[in-house]
């Protein structure tokens, strides 16, 4: 049975070859503009999840403030100056802290025999480096023996190297940072910056070291990688430090807390409307391939309607009729989605990366758009796809099966 009705559907479809043709081009190109547009979405996402993970996307960084909120005696407006016996405060009482380092920053005159520039020097800790992900391009990161020792030695940015070296060898070389010698162990492979925060021309130094050009009672900030909730974490970050300092844990101004987890859900939520929204189109565009498609199996109808009739004037039911043509429909359908999922794949790799963050920001090609075809856009685009083949051969198909036997036998 089967097997008949497919054959019919073939026949038919063969004898109408360049109409079937077209129908299918048509199909072809709407499901080919689904799959594309959803692999855009998925690129998009991916794109801004490369952005934040070169920071590493489960750390926070805090930061002091001022209060806002008056806490029992204490009145509004305080300073809060953190510690390094905050740092271990917050290591032993917010669960689910894996790393934690101290933070300072400090302008500094950058030189060696033939160069001098202002850049930041960072000291840290040397769970600091992971926790920013920082990766030696060449050489290697200070270790906790050279923390403990105090050691001048330094890790500098990828665009440090090129400055000071003009892209020679770095390891081993010694610079100055505000007079004082320190022996450079590693060279970091650069990150995506933009502007003139340039972070490739760092300076990092072990944080105890940072003692020589800076008193380090009060820090600049602390920061820390963590596992599990990111709002528990930060919540419970919150209640530490203001138990310590003496300030209400819903005041946002006494402590500023970047929380790279809770922004990158913000821009998730950005994407999946975005999918939505490209899904929405998608789907208009292959709907007006479904409505072509309904057109053609119209006119099939009405130039068969005397073969229908015969069929019917021997003994052929309303449900063979009806299956008959909607059978004929979704074989184009199939057909022509099979060609535009192929056709599909071949752009994306025609395509490659589109130029995206790497506009902006130097180092950022990780986090241009590449059109990503999951297995899930397609299976949505063939669902789509389905139903707007189905709804469109099915008008055609009830309007076959009504036709009166006896009137269709009389149409010329």
């Amino acid at each position: 049975m089967l097997k008949d009705i497919l054959a019919q559907a073939w026949e038919a479809m063969v004898f109408n070859r360049r109409r079937t043709a077209i129908t299918m081009i048509g199909m072809a190109w709407g499901i080919a503009t689904v799959v594309l547009l959803l692999a855009y979405g998925a690129g998009f996402s991916r794109a801004i999840v490369n952005i934040f993970a070169q920071w590493g996307v489960n750390h926070m960084e805090v930061y002091g403030g001022r209060t806002s909120e008056q806490a029992g005696a204490d009145k509004a407006g305080v300073r809060v100056r953190l510690k390094q016996e905050d740092a271990d405060r917050i290591w032993n009482s917010v669960p689910g802290i894996t790393s934690i380092t101290p933070v300072m920053f400090q302008d500094a005159t950058v030189q060696n025999d033939l160069h001098t520039y202002t850049w930041s020097v960072n000291g840290v800790r040397p769970e600091g480096l992971d926790i920013l992900v920082l990766d030696p391009e060449e050489g290697r990161l200070f270790n906790g023996q050279e923390e403990r020792q105090r050691a001048h030695v330094c890790v500098i940015g990828s665009d440090a190297k090129t400055k000071l070296f003009s892209g020679g060898y770095a390891i081993g070389e010694t610079i100055r940072l505000n007079g004082i010698m320190f022996t450079i162990v590693g060279v970091l492979r650069g990150k995506m910056v933009e502007g003139e925060n340039n972070i490739n021309t760092a300076v990092w130094i072990p944080f105890s070291t940072m003692g020589d050009l800076k008193d380090t009672t009060y820090l600049d900030g602390i920061w820390f990688n963590y596992r599990g909730d990111n709002e528990l974490v930060e919540k419970n970050l919150r209640n530490t430090l203001g138990a310590a300092h003496h300030f209400r844990p819903s005041d946002h101004r006494a402590i500023f807390v970047a929380n790279l987890q809770s922004q990158l859900h913000q821009f998730s939520i950005v994407s999946i409307a975005l999918q939505v929204l490209l899904s929405l189109v998608g789907a208009l565009t292959l709907g007006i391939a479904g409505i072509g498609l309904m057109n053609i199996m119209l006119v099939s109808v009405q130039q068969r309607t005397r073969e229908i009739g015969i069929e019917k004037a021997l003994g052929a039911r309303r449900h063979q009729i009806l299956i008959q043509f909607l059978a004929e429909a979704l074989a184009i359908t199939a057909m022509g989605g099979a060609a535009g999922i192929a056709l599909a794949y071949l752009v994306s790799a025609l395509v490659g990366r589109i130029t995206f963050y790497s506009a902006l920001a130097k180092n950022a090609e990780n986090a241009d758009i590449h059109l990503l075809i999951s297995p899930t856009s397609v299976i949505v685009a063939t669902v789509i796809l389905a139903i707007t083949g189905l709804v469109s051969g099915m008008i055609p198909a009830i309007r076959a099966a009504n036709l009166d036997p006896i009137e269709a036998l009389r149409y010329e």
